[in-house]
């Protein structure tokens, strides 16, 4: 019971159809389990309410809630439904993000890039920007944004690239202007893991199977050469949200299997 007592938003709390679990369900779960009150949210509210019923059938507190957060009115919304729900927002928890479209910086399109960036970065500063006030007028709160290995390294994904270098750096800007207001801001940096968007966003843009996905993945990585799941970025979270973490702020924590200490 980690986080007994704590009102928790997890976005991006669904997550793409596949056969393993998801970065953002995980976390929801895990923060379920560990008694916070999780506000599920989602673009898709079918997904987030697939999560909200894994938790509840555990015995767990959680209910759904359709938001696009690439849009500011629905940021304030999300926001104030969670108070009325909820009371107070002790966690918020940031783990949307998307790639479809990228390329070289010589082949990208400026459609591709405007919509990488508006979901990766501009969405999650968005979200970040109205609850923050909540957390600074009770004086507590941890945020814990989702980046990528791909922040330190080069694949070739270019707008990926940039925006999650950048939500290191929103992260570490809101841990500044907040610390003295008891607000906690971290983000967590994944590597290469085993998740469905991760592992059906490769089978389709390959043209290859999933057997063929994983075993290309796990090559690159250095622990063990096995990907992560989403329940080792669960767990990362789920100690920055605690009281584990009160003097932990402004950090950035690779959960790669060691792919940023290799990239150097």
């Amino acid at each position: 019971m980690r986080l007994s007592g704590k009102k928790a938003i997890v976005i991006g709390a669904g997550q793409t159809p596949g056969e393993t679990i998801g970065n953002g369900r995980a976390t929801a779960i895990l923060f379920a389990r560990e008694g916070a009150q999780v506000m599920c949210v989602d673009k898709r509210l079918q997904s987030a309410q697939d999560t909200v019923d894994m938790i509840v059938q555990e015995g767990g507190s959680a209910f759904a809630y359709e938001c696009d957060i690439t849009s500011e009115p629905a940021n304030v919304a999300l926001v104030q439904a969670a108070l009325k729900k909820m009371g107070r927002i002790d966690i918020l928890h940031n783990n949307v993000g998307i790639g479809a479209g990228d390329a070289p910086p010589h082949k990208l399109t400026e459609d591709a890039y405007d919509q990488i960036m508006l979901v990766n970065l501009k969405a999650m500063w968005l979200t970040c920007k109205h609850v923050i006030p909540v957390m600074r007028e009770q004086q507590s709160g941890s945020i814990i944004n989702i980046s990528s290995a791909a922040a330190v390294s080069s694949g070739g994904i270019t707008a990926y690239e940039i925006s999650k270098a950048g939500v290191n750096k929103l992260t570490q800007s809101i841990a500044m202007t907040n610390a003295k207001y008891g607000v906690r801001c971290n983000v967590i940096m994944p590597g290469l893991m085993d998740t469905p968007m991760a592992i059906e966003g490769n089978v389709k843009a390959r043209g290859i199977s999933r057997e063929e996905v994983r075993a290309m993945r796990d090559r690159i990585v250095p622990l063990r050469g096995k990907m992560g799941t989403g329940w080792d970025v669960a767990y990362g979270a789920l100690y920055l949200a605690s009281d584990e973490a009160n003097f932990v702020t402004g950090a950035v924590l690779p959960i790669d299997g060691g792919h940023a200490a290799k990239v150097g």
